[in-house]
């Protein structure tokens, strides 16, 4: 290879599954001129999270994992060194994929006890393994960042907690069981995103912690991979003042962070990858196109993800750069291409998606991590209530065909009641039918894992529970991001509360035969709340 063709392999920039003929053929075209070293793929350009403020709908469709395994082939063959494919599926392939496998988010899976910690090391292998049926090499997860701040607005369901060394020990099982099935995995956002209350996909958070508050906490988990020799580290969007002589300079632009910090006191020498380039903490910082793929290069990233300025970057790389920094840079690519087996006589995809593995798998991690919050209630109140034609089963957010409430009314015969919407007719309706019981179990469907909006649950529905909360006897079951739990009035004055986590059949399922079997719950918060 020439210098600039290495140069080249700096750069993975974004594609999107459910793109143009046109895009498609401009991206060939990339990798054709500019021997671009990866692609990160993303489901479209309106799902990217800096697009979220252009409200452009997100067109779905149906077979987008078919026409990601065309892609993948079709890209591969413009590439004269094997292309290493990425992409951000930190829950599987469904976070940016329909209908694949999808597994619990990692706060779920910090619910889970120390000893079922391989139940994480086997969602990184299946994920690892639906990766590999599309051509996937490479996943930008899992999260090291310490969720301890409950104000996070991008971070939050998608770290495993704030235990660092519960954090530490599930990301390494979950990168164990990728590297197991030779899918490369990547620890992320260094120095640590947990601790912050700005979405970097759209301005810069701020940490003020010191260089020792970091290495008692934030570092932790980075240091235990780097101990373990992980594949890569990706570079959070977020300023640290302690670490850059008081400046608010993104750490992916940090030579203070990346090459003081974690190449030489930490003691790293594996693949640094920057977070996307596309998003506003930085995208925004030069007018002039490739400047910030220098500075980002300039700031010790060997990969720069979502690049969006290849042959300017490359330019700025090839007139500013030493050759030893590019040969280094290049070196750590080329050594993650080899891992992946990019270079191995045999080529395309292995494997097929495994939908009964998943099942089976979501359903071992649903019995195990379901929390018992409060149990001031027991079987034999349910079924007295039942018996004299009391209990009522409600679904908010969802119809009552769900089944959470399909199991419990096979078993007690009580009424299911639904409120998709917090519509003053829909709740007007349910509080007539409502009126002649006074026990309920209350299913909330968590309409959105982010916390903005109250988790978009509309005031209608928090006041209606407020109102059932405090007028009757409730056991209260939330299935999705606990820190929902925080937003519920009244939600103490329920008779029980239990965190069901995700929405997925399986945990519906365990969450109503542990009630129906007296099955004690063996999960845990992975975060401190408070319950009103």
């Amino acid at each position: 290879m020439t210098v600039e063709q290495k140069i080249g392999q700096f750069f993975f920039p974004a594609v999107f599954i459910n793109d143009t003929e046109e895009n498609i053929q401009a991206t060939e075209q990339l990798i054709r001129e500019h021997h671009i070293g990866g692609l990160t793929f993303f489901h479209s350009r309106a799902s990217a999270a800096t697009n979220y403020e252009s409200k452009k709908p997100i067109v779905y469709n149906d077979d987008s994992y078919e026409r990601l395994k065309d892609l993948i082939v079709r890209y591969q063959k413009c590439a004269t060194t094997p292309l290493l494919m990425s992409i951000d599926a930190e829950w599987g392939l469904a976070m940016r994929v329909e209908k694949t496998p999808q597994y619990p988010y990692a706060i779920t899976l910090g619910a889970l006890p120390e000893n079922q910690a391989h139940l994480v090391y086997e969602v990184g292998k299946q994920i690892g393994l639906d990766l590999k049926s599309a051509g996937i090499h490479y996943n930008l997860a899992p999260l090291a960042d310490i969720n301890n701040n409950p104000n996070n607005p991008v971070i939050g369901y998608r770290s495993f907690g704030e235990n660092k060394e519960k954090v530490a020990r599930f990301a390494l099982e979950y990168l164990r069981g990728m590297s197991e099935v030779g899918v490369l995995g990547c620890l992320k956002h260094f120095p640590g995103h947990g601790n912050t209350n700005v979405d970097s996909h759209l301005g810069l958070p701020i940490l003020e912690e010191s260089l020792e508050e970091l290495l008692e906490n934030e570092l932790f988990p980075f240091i235990e991979g780097i101990k373990q020799q992980v594949d890569s580290i990706m570079i959070g969007h977020l300023a640290v003042p302690a670490l850059n002589n008081g400046k608010n300079t993104s750490a992916t632009l940090s030579k203070a962070i990346i090459e003081e910090l974690l190449r030489n006191k930490l003691q790293y020498d594996g693949l640094v990858i920057s977070d996307a380039l596309n998003m506003h903490s930085v995208s925004k910082l030069y007018q002039t196109k490739g400047q910030l793929e220098w500075e980002a290069f300039n700031a010790g990233n060997d990969v720069l993800c979502f690049a969006e300025n290849v042959a300017e970057g490359i330019q700025e790389i090839l007139k500013n750069a030493s050759p030893e920094r590019i040969e280094a840079s290049y070196n750590r690519i080329l050594a993650c291409k080899k891992k992946a087996g990019l270079f191995d006589t045999k080529s395309g995809t292995m494997g097929q998606l495994d939908f009964t593995a998943a099942s089976l798998l979501n359903q071992k991690i649903a019995t195990s991590c379901i929390t018992t919050i409060k149990d001031n209630y027991n079987l034999e109140m349910v079924l007295e209530a039942s018996q004299n034609k009391k209990l009522g089963i409600l679904s908010v957010y969802q119809e009552g065909t769900n089944a959470f409430s399909q199991t419990i009314a096979a078993t007690t015969e009580a009424p299911i009641l639904s409120v998709t919407n917090g519509s003053s007719e829909q709740i007007a309706a349910f509080t007539t039918n409502v009126a002649p019981l006074d026990t309920l179990l209350i299913a909330l469907f968590v309409p959105k894992a982010k916390p903005l909006q109250n988790f978009e649950i509309e005031d209608s529905i928090l006041t209606l529970l407020s109102t059932l909360f405090t007028t009757k006897k409730c056991i209260f079951y939330l299935f999705g991001n606990p820190y929902a739990l925080q937003v519920i009035p009244h939600l103490n004055s329920a008779e029980g509360i239990i965190q069901a986590y995700q929405n997925f059949e399986e945990f519906q399922q365990s969450a109503a035969h542990a009630l129906l079997n007296k099955i004690q719950a063996t999960g845990s918060l992975p975060v401190n709340l408070t319950v009103c």
